[in-house]
C-alpha cells in the first residue's frame, strides 16, 4: 500500500469490506460504504475546483460527515485545515486567512452558534479572499446570511467527475504530501500551523495501533475532537485495524455511559476527566460496561488511583497512557500492556519503534535516568515544519532533526518518560493548548484594562485553567465579572481566565518583564 491516508482509506475497504467503519446515530456506513462516500466527496470537490495542494478548512464537531470530508479532502488531493469547534469567529478568520484555505466546512448552528454570521462579520469588508466556498455538514435550515451551501447540494456535482479522474488524482498523492495543517498555540500569541505529512501519520498509528491491541470489530468511541491529534489517532488506528469510528460530539458522561452498553463499545480514549466522570457517574452501576477492554489517556498528570480504579472497577484489559506533540504527530512514547498501575500513571511509557527520545540538559547534553531535563523527540514522526514560519521552525527542530519540545520530565532505567513541567508559559485546558500571550494581547484591547499577565493553575476537573491578573486603566473600573464575560464573546471558552483578580503592581524583573514564576509561586502559597 502506497503510504497515504488516501490509499489507507481504499485498503481498508478491500481488507474489511461490509464490516462497520462509521457508527453516527442513524449512519452506519460499512468500510466499502465509507470508501465509496468519500470518493464521491473528492469528485464532488474535484468538479467544483479543488486542486492538489489547496486547503480545505472543517470547522465542526465529531461527526460521520466530518470523517467524510476530511478524508475526501484528502482523496482529492488536498490539505485538511481543522477549526477547533470552540473558537469563536475572529479567531476562526484568522486561521482561514492565514492557511489561505479555498473551501470551507461548518456545523451551522452547532450550540447556538452562528458559524457563518459570525465569521463573515469578523473577516469585515475585505473578507477571506481565497475562500470559495462554504458548504454545511450539518441538517438544520441555516439563517446565516449568505447562507451556506447544504451537504447533498455540495455533493449534487460528484456526478460532472468521472471516477477515473478522481483514481487519477488519488494516485498522485505523495506520502511526503502535506496531509494536515493544524494549529496549535505557542508562547508568542498567534497558533502555529503546524505541517503534517501522510506517511508519518500511516506509520505511526499503524505501530500505535498494534502496540495497544486494537482489533478488527473493536467499537471505538471518540469523545476527543477530531480537530484535535488525539481524534485523528482514532481515525486512523480503526481504517488500520478494521475498528468501528464511534464519534462523539459533545461528551456527556451519562450518554457515555448508555453508549458503551447499547453500542457495545470496546475502545476509550480521552482526558483523564473523562474516566473519573465515568467512574463516579451515579448510574454507572445501571449500565452494562463488560464490552470495554482497551482505553488510552494522556494531555494531563494521571494519579496512579485514577489508573488503579479503571483496573479494578472498569474491564479494560489494557489502560494505557502516552505523549506526544502536534509537533510530532500527536505521539512519541507509550506504555505497553505489561506495564503496571504505577507505570502507567507515572510515566507516558517509552519511545514508539523507530523514534528516539531523550532529555537533555541546558548544555544539550544527555541527563542521566531521574534526571530533569527538557525532552527531545526525534524520527519520521518530527513535522516538516510550521506554516509559512521558517523562523520557528528552526527554533523548535535543530539541524540534527531533534524536536525541542520545551516540556521539562525525566526517564527511568527502562526508558519510561515522566513529564514534570513545562519550559514554555502555555499551560493545557482539558487536553487543549492555551497561548497567555494570546489571552493577554484579547484583555489589552478591553477598555478598562491597562495590562494583564495569565497563568495556568491546578484545576481537579480540567487539569489546568487560566487565572489572570489585571492591572485597570488610571480612573478606569475594571470589573472581574465583566472582563470575563467580554473575553468570552472574543475567545474559545477554554481560553477565558477561570478567575480574573484585579491588582495594583504585577512582579517585575529590571527590564521591567512581567515575572510569572512569582505569580504561579504566590498563588500557590495561598492555595
Amino acid at each position: 500500500m502506497k503510504q497515504t491516508v488516501a490509499h489507507l482509506v481504499r485498503t481498508a475497504a478491500d481488507r474489511y469490506e461490509d464490516a462497520e467503519a462509521v457508527v453516527d446515530g442513524d449512519t452506519v456506513l460499512s468500510f466499502r460504504q465509507l470508501a465509496d462516500e468519500v470518493m464521491r466527496f473528492a469528485r464532488a470537490a474535484e468538479a467544483r475546483g479543488l486542486e492538489p495542494g489547496d486547503r480545505v478548512a472543517i470547522w465542526a464537531p465529531n461527526s460521520a460527515r466530518w470523517l467524510i470530508a476530511a478524508l475526501g479532502v484528502l482523496t482529492a488531493g488536498g490539505t485538511v485545515v481543522t477549526v477547533n469547534t470552540r473558537y469563536r469567529g475572529a479567531e476562526a478568520a484568522d486561521l482561514l486567512r492565514r492557511s489561505q484555505a479555498v473551501m470551507l466546512f461548518v456545523h451551522q448552528g452547532f450550540l447556538g452558534y452562528d458559524y457563518v454570521g459570525e465569521l463573515a462579520k469578523a473577516a469585515g469588508p475585505s473578507g477571506l479572499p481565497a475562500l470559495r466556498l462554504t458548504a454545511d455538514v450539518g441538517d438544520a435550515a441555516p439563517e446565516a446570511a449568505p447562507a451556506p451551501l447544504s451537504w447533498e447540494g455540495f455533493l449534487a456535482e460528484a456526478e460532472r467527475m468521472t471516477d477515473d479522474h478522481a483514481l487519477a488524482v488519488l494516485d498522485s498523492i505523495r506520502p511526503t504530501d502535506t496531509s494536515h495543517i493544524i494549529f496549535t498555540s505557542g508562547t508568542t500569541g498567534a497558533p502555529k500551523g503546524v505541517l503534517l505529512h501522510h506517511r508519518a501519520l500511516v506509520r505511526l498509528y499503524a505501530a500505535y495501533s498494534g502496540i495497544w491491541g486494537i482489533q478488527e470489530g473493536d467499537r471505538y468511541l471518540v469523545p476527543l475532537p477530531f480537530f484535535h491529534m488525539g481524534g485523528q489517532s482514532a481515525v486512523l488506528s480503526c481504517l488500520t485495524r478494521g475498528a468501528a469510528i464511534l464519534p462523539l460530539a459533545v461528551f456527556d458522561p451519562g450518554e457515555v455511559l448508555a453508549l458503551v452498553d447499547r453500542l457495545k463499545v470496546s475502545v476509550l480514549i480521552g482526558a483523564p476527566t473523562v474516566f473519573a466522570a465515568l467512574l463516579d457517574h451515579p448510574d454507572r452501576a445501571r449500565h452494562d460496561l463488560s464490552s470495554l477492554r482497551l482505553a488510552a489517556t494522556g494531555a494531563a498528570v494521571v494519579p496512579v488511583r485514577l489508573v488503579e480504579r479503571c483496573k479494578a472497577e472498569l474491564p479494560f484489559e489494557n489502560f494505557i497512557t502516552a505523549y506526544g506533540l502536534t509537533e510530532c504527530h500527536g505521539t512519541a512514547t507509550m506504555c505497553r500492556d505489561d506495564d503496571d498501575p504505577a507505570t502507567v500513571a507515572a510515566t507516558s511509557g517509552s519511545a514508539l519503534p523507530s523514534v528516539e527520545v531523550k532529555v537533555v540538559g541546558p548544555d544539550g547534553r544527555d541527563r542521566p535516568a531521574g534526571e530533569p531535563g527538557e525532552i527531545w523527540v526525534r524520527g519520521y514522526n518530527v513535522t516538516h515544519g510550521y506554516l509559512d514560519d521558517p523562523e520557528a521552525t528552526s527554533a523548535a527542530v535543530d539541524l540534527d532533526g531533534w524536536l525541542h519540545t520545551g516540556d521539562i520530565g525525566h526517564l527511568d532505567a527502562r526508558g519510561n518518560l515522566a513529564i514534570t513541567d513545562r519550559l514554555k508559559d502555555l499551560f493545557i485546558v482539558g487536553g487543549f493548548n492555551v497561548s497567555p500571550a494570546e489571552v493577554e494581547q484579547v484583555m489589552a484591547r478591553h477598555p478598562a484594562v491597562s495590562e494583564a499577565a495569565v497563568i495556568g493553575v491546578p484545576d481537579a476537573r480540567l487539569g489546568e485553567v487560566g487565572r489572570a491578573y489585571v492591572i485597570a486603566k488610571p480612573g478606569a473600573a475594571a470589573d472581574a465579572d465583566e472582563i470575563g464575560a467580554w473575553l468570552r464573546e472574543r475567545l474559545a471558552n477554554f481560553k477565558v481566565p477561570r478567575t480574573i483578580e484585579v491588582v495594583a503592581t504585577l512582579p517585575r524583573n529590571a527590564t521591567g518583564k512581567v515575572q510569572k514564576t512569582e505569580l504561579r509561586a504566590a498563588y500557590r502559597d495561598r492555595n
